[in-house]
């Protein structure tokens, strides 16, 4: 499973590096973007969760 944040949906809320922070983390912009690029499997369900919560509906999963 892979993720990637739409730098043009997020509103840099943090709810998914609250959710999953060894995945999503703050980039120079001040957005969201996943900081890895396989996600671990031991971390697909709160990667999952964070594509979830998200209120703009930036992050994609593939």
């Amino acid at each position: 499973m892979r993720v990637q944040v739409d730098q043009d949906l997020c509103i840099s809320c943090g709810t998914c590096i609250d959710i999953c922070p060894d995945v999503f983390d703050w980039n120079e912009d001040e957005k969201a973007q996943a900081v890895v690029g396989e996600v671990p499997e031991e971390l697909e369900n709160d990667a999952h969760e964070a594509v979830e919560s998200c209120p703009t509906s930036a992050i994609s999963e593939y």
